[in-house]
Parts: structure tokens; sequence; C-alpha cells
């Protein structure tokens, strides 16, 4: 099943997407989606729903997200574009829940950003505690797959310290959705295509059979270090194609750009690239 929000942000509605792409109202069964809820709205009569008219904004399909743990450098190709070495250990590090926007929302440049970028990854999002888990049990503990768009500025990334956050935070990057689906409907999520365009111009194509190491060796990996909570969700790398490798110069967003991602089964996302603002204190997810 597919289970998304939809509405203003901090105003978000629980919603389910039915056979024909339709946005079915779950405000009278559960007060939003979590993945405490998800048992609920899967036994839910999808017919006697009402449906949502009009075209609403998406927000982020799950509410409650803990931590975001992101994986780098998880697709060979990728680090080698990026002229870093194979890993041989998964690359850990986090993005603050700030970062966190609908996958139609505006994506906005750091003040003074030179070199923003792009990738397109699939995300996991845990459904039960893991610590220590092992590899066997670790796809176990999967409550759904969403699309993520891991915006990075690479000057902040890899100029500024060792620190990755610095160039990975920045608010709204991190992209996530527009849906929520379960395993059962992804099936197989080491066999999805994905891609990414600018402009039109297509940058990224992937599948995720190209991980150097698979979601249940992450889950694994990760709860032997952090322990993962119901809610948190996981990012699991990019394949090869973002601006910083491109040859003969790197290219780099800039205000007025569009992104448009999408992953197999998990739905399309597209932003359109502003320049950095003033912010309120309005949540932004």
């Amino acid at each position: 099943m597919k289970f998304c929000r939809f509405g203003q942000p901090g105003q978000e509605q629980p919603g389910l997407i039915d056979d024909t792409g339709r946005i079915r109202d779950l405000s009278a069964l559960v007060g939003d989606i979590t993945v405490d809820t998800l048992a609920t709205v899967r036994a839910a009569d999808v017919a006697s729903l009402p449906v949502v008219e009009g075209t609403p904004r998406y927000g982020v399909p799950v509410k409650g997200i803990g931590k975001i743990v992101a994986i780098g450098l998880n697709y060979r190709d990728h680090a080698i574009e990026s002229n870093l070495p194979i890993p041989t250990e998964p690359m850990m590090f986090q993005k603050p829940l700030s970062s966190l926007s609908g996958p139609y929302d505006d994506v906005m440049l750091p003040r003074d950003s030179t070199h923003s970028d792009w990738e397109v990854e699939l995300g996991v999002i845990i459904g039960k505690t893991c610590r220590y888990v092992s590899e066997d049990e670790a796809l176990d503990k999967v409550a759904g797959y969403v699309l993520v768009n891991d915006v990075s500025e690479r000057f902040n990334q890899k100029q500024r310290g060792s620190q990755w956050s610095k160039g990975k935070g920045h608010d709204t990057f991190c992209p996530v959705g527009p849906w929520l689906v379960t395993p059962d409907e992804v099936g197989d999520a080491q066999a999805l295509d994905m891609y990414l365009d600018v402009n039109g111009e297509r940058m990224q194509t992937g599948n995720t059979r190209t991980m150097i190491f698979d979601l249940k060796q992450l889950i694994a990996y990760v709860s032997e270090y952090i322990t993962l909570y119901p809610g948190d969700l996981l990012i699991t790398g990019t394949p090869p194609g973002v601006g910083e490798g491109k040859k003969p110069e790197a290219v780099y967003l800039k205000a007025g750009d569009v992104i448009e991602l999408g992953v197999d089964r998990l739905g399309t996302q597209r932003q359109q690239v502003v320049a950095w603002r003033q912010l309120g204190d309005a949540p932004l997810a």
C-alpha cells in the first residue's frame, strides 16, 4: 500500500493512494501516518474512504521521524566520480530533522551557496527497533520505502572541515516522498531503477542492485553503532551522475533550476531551486 500526508506544512492530514492514484482521506481512522498507525490504516476499506479533491501539497509521508541516518559512497561509480576510495565499510553520517521537506517543495540554496548538488536515493523507514540486528532479520524491521533527494552543498561538505553534516543539513535539503510504500508492494527493493533530471536533462541513472552494501547489510551495520527506532529514516546512497562529478567541468544548482527524480514504485519528486531567504518559525515539512 501507499500512504501519504497531504496539506500545508504543519497541517498535514493522513492519506492513502488508491489503485487509480487518488488520495483517500484517512482522518476518520487515524490522526496521522506514523509507524504505529500503519496496521490500522492497512486494514481500512479503501472504497469507503472519501476521495481528496484537487491537487493538495504532499508532505513528508510519515510523521515522527526520529533521526536521519545516511550512507555515503554506496555506489562504486559514484565513489569513483567523487575521487574517493571505494569504501570497505559503510560510510555513515546524519542529516538533521530540520532538513526535511515535502517532495514538491522548493529546494532553497544556502546563503552564498556555490556548490549545491543533487542525489537521488532509496530511503528506508524503520518499523521495529534495530539494535545489533542480524542481516537475516534486517528486512523484517522495515516499515516501508520512500524516495529521497539527498541535496548537498559540496563546498560546505568537503572544504569546511571533516563533518559532512555542514553540507548535508541545510533547510530543505532532504525532500522525502511522496509516498511511504509498504514492502509487500515494493517487492524486491534491491532491484529498483532510479533517475534524476535537472532542467529536463538526465543526470543520474541507476539501480539499487548496484549498491556496494545492500539493504540488509546496511541495516545490520548501522544497528551496531546507532540504535534505529520505529520511524527512523535510513537513506542508502546515490548512483553516479551528481553535479560534482560532471566532466569536463562540475555542474551545480542555481536559482531557477528544476530537479525531477524518481525510483520505481516509490513515485516521483519535482523541486524548484530558489535563492536563500530568511525563514520564519513555521515548520517546513
